[in-house]
C-alpha cells in the first residue's frame, strides 16, 4: 500500500524496501529469541518482512546485546511498561523471559513495584508520563535519576527509555491487530482480527470513504488544488487536528487487569494535548528538535549502535511499499502514508511546519482518526468493532502496516521528547 515518501518528508529514503529484503530464517531466529516464540505477533510481523527484520534486530538488540543494563532489569522494564496500557499479552512474554535460565530473575521482583530495588522503582514515573503525557516529561525527571544514592548512569537512562517506549508503542500494536489473551483462553489461540486476504468487512457504508475517493483527493493534492498556506495558517491548521474531540474508546470503561502491582496512579492517562497548559507546554516544533538532526546522534553516543537499528526500522516502517491500495495497483499513496504518520505525531503535540495539516483531513476519514488516536492512546480499550469500521477496502495486511506506522510514529514521538528532555539535562 504504502509507497516511498516525498523529497521533503522527515524519513526520505529512495530504497525500495520489498518483502524478500532479510533472509526469512534469519528473521524466525531473531523473533523466537527475542519474543519467545510469539506466534501470531511472527504472523502479522511476516506480513511485511522488510520490516520484520529491523524490528526483530533491534528488539534482540535491547533486550539481549551489549548495554549497560542487567538483562532482569531490561525485561523487567519491559513489564512495567506493558503492563502501563494493561498488556497482559507482553507482560506474560517478558515475565516468562524474566523467569528463564538465561535472565534468572529474581521471583520475588514478580510481585511488584513493591518488592524491587528503589533504583528501578525510580523508573515508574517516567514510565507513566511516557506512556501517556510524554510532553511533561523534562529535564528535571532525568536529573532526579542520575542523582543520589540509587543514581542511574545517562547510558542506563537511555537504554531504559527506548525499552519503555519500544513495549508502550508494541502494546498499541498488539491491541490494534487484536491480539487478545483473553479470547486466547476461550479460543485456544490467541484472537487476530481477521486475517483473510481483505479486511473481512463488508465494502463501504455511508460516512466511509473509498479508495476510489482517498485516490482521487491525493490527485488533487499532488495537483495544487489548494492555496498556499501561511506559517500561521498552518499552525492553526494543526491546532484543528490536536482539538479532535472526545473519542469513544474514551468513555470506556478501564478493562479489568490483573497487572496493578507493576503501576502506580492508574488513574493517569491520557489527555489531549490542546488541553495542557498552553504557556507551560508550547507545541514541539520538529524543526527544532528532529530525530535525524537531534535525537539519533544524541542516542547514538550514550548507547553505541541503538540509533542505526531506530533509524533503519522508522525509515522502513515509513517508506514500505507494494503500490497498492485495496484492489487499486500502481497507486502512489505516499500522501496518505504521510497524512497517517503525522497526524500520529500530531496527537502527541508534534508539529511539521512544513506539512499542511488540511491534507490529514482530506485523507483520512473520521473513523480512522479515531481508531488512530484509540490505538495510540487508549489501547485496551480497542475492540473488534473499531478495527472493522476503518479501512474497510484495504487488505489485512495493509490495515496491519498502519498500525506498523503507529507503533513507530508514536515510539518515535516518545523518544523525541524524552531525548530532548536528556540533552537539556546535559546542556
Amino acid at each position: 500500500m504504502i509507497l516511498p515518501c516525498r523529497n521533503n518528508s522527515p524519513l526520505h529514503d529512495t530504497s525500495n524496501h520489498t518483502m524478500g529484503q532479510m533472509g526469512i530464517r534469519n528473521t524466525q531466529v531473531l523473533f523466537i529469541d527475542a519474543l519467545c516464540q510469539s506466534s501470531h505477533l511472527d504472523l502479522l510481523m511476516g506480513y511485511h518482512s522488510a520490516y520484520q527484520g529491523p524490528f526483530l534486530k533491534t528488539q534482540n538488540f535491547i533486550l539481549k546485546s551489549d548495554g549497560p543494563l542487567p538483562y532482569d532489569q531490561r525485561h523487567y522494564i519491559a513489564i512495567m511498561a506493558a503492563a502501563r496500557h494493561n498488556c497482559t499479552y507482553l507482560v506474560n512474554m517478558q515475565r516468562e523471559a524474566f523467569l528463564s535460565p538465561d535472565v534468572a530473575g529474581d521471583k520475588l521482583w514478580l510481585q511488584g513495584l513493591d518488592c524491587i530495588p528503589k533504583k528501578l522503582r525510580d523508573l515508574d514515573e517516567i514510565n507513566k508520563i511516557l506512556a501517556h503525557r510524554p510532553w511533561l516529561i523534562t529535564k528535571e525527571h532525568i536529573e532526579k535519576l542520575t542523582k543520589g544514592k540509587n543514581n542511574w548512569s545517562l547510558s542506563e537512562v537511555v537504554q531504559a527509555i527506548v525499552i519503555l517506549a519500544h513495549f508502550h508503542a508494541l502494546s498499541s500494536f498488539v491491541f490494534g491487530c487484536g491480539i487478545n489473551t483473553d479470547m486466547e483462553e476461550e479460543t485456544n489461540g490467541t484472537a487476530v482480527y481477521s486475517a483473510n486476504g481483505d479486511s473481512g468487512v463488508p465494502a463501504m457504508k455511508n460516512g466511509h470513504t473509498t479508495v476510489e475517493t482517498i485516490m482521487q483527493r491525493m490527485k488533487n493534492i499532488s495537483e495544487k488544488r489548494y492555496n498556499e498556506l501561511t506559517l500561521e495558517e498552518r499552525a492553526r491548521c494543526f491546532n484543528t487536528e490536536c482539538n479532535g474531540g472526545e473519542l469513544l474508546a474514551a468513555r470506556r470503561s478501564v478493562p479489568k487487569s490483573d497487572l496493578s502491582q507493576f503501576i502506580t496512579d492508574p488513574d493517569f492517562g491520557y489527555q489531549d494535548f490542546s488541553r495542557r497548559g498552553v504557556s507551560e507546554i508550547p507545541t514541539f516544533r520538529i524543526q527544532d528538535y528532529s530525530w535525524e538532526d537531534h535525537g539519533y546522534s544524541l542516542v547514538n553516543r550514550l548507547y553505541n549502535d541503538v540509533g542505526e537499528l531506530l533509524n533503519e526500522k522508522f525509515k522502513v516502517a515509513y517508506n514500505l511499499t507494494y503500490y497498492t491500495m485495496g484492489s487499486k495497483t500502481n497507486v502512489d499513496t505516499s500522501m496518505f502514508r504521510r497524512a497517517v504518520w503525522n497526524y500520529i505525531q500530531c496527537i502527541y503535540g508534534i508539529r511539521h511546519d512544513d506539512y499542511d495539516y488540511r491534507e490529514v483531513n482530506e485523507l483520512l476519514d473520521r473513523d480512522l482518526k479515531e481508531y488512530i488516536k484509540a490505538v495510540c492512546c487508549y489501547p485496551d480499550r480497542m475492540t473488534k468493532e473499531d478495527y472493522d469500521n476503518v479501512m474497510r477496502e484495504f487488505k489485512y495486511a495493509e490495515k496491519v502496516h498502519v498500525t506498523i506506522m503507529i507503533l513507530e510514529a508514536r515510539m518515535q514521538a516518545e523518544l523525541l521528547y524524552a531525548l530532548r528532555a536528556l540533552m537539556r539535562y546535559m546542556t
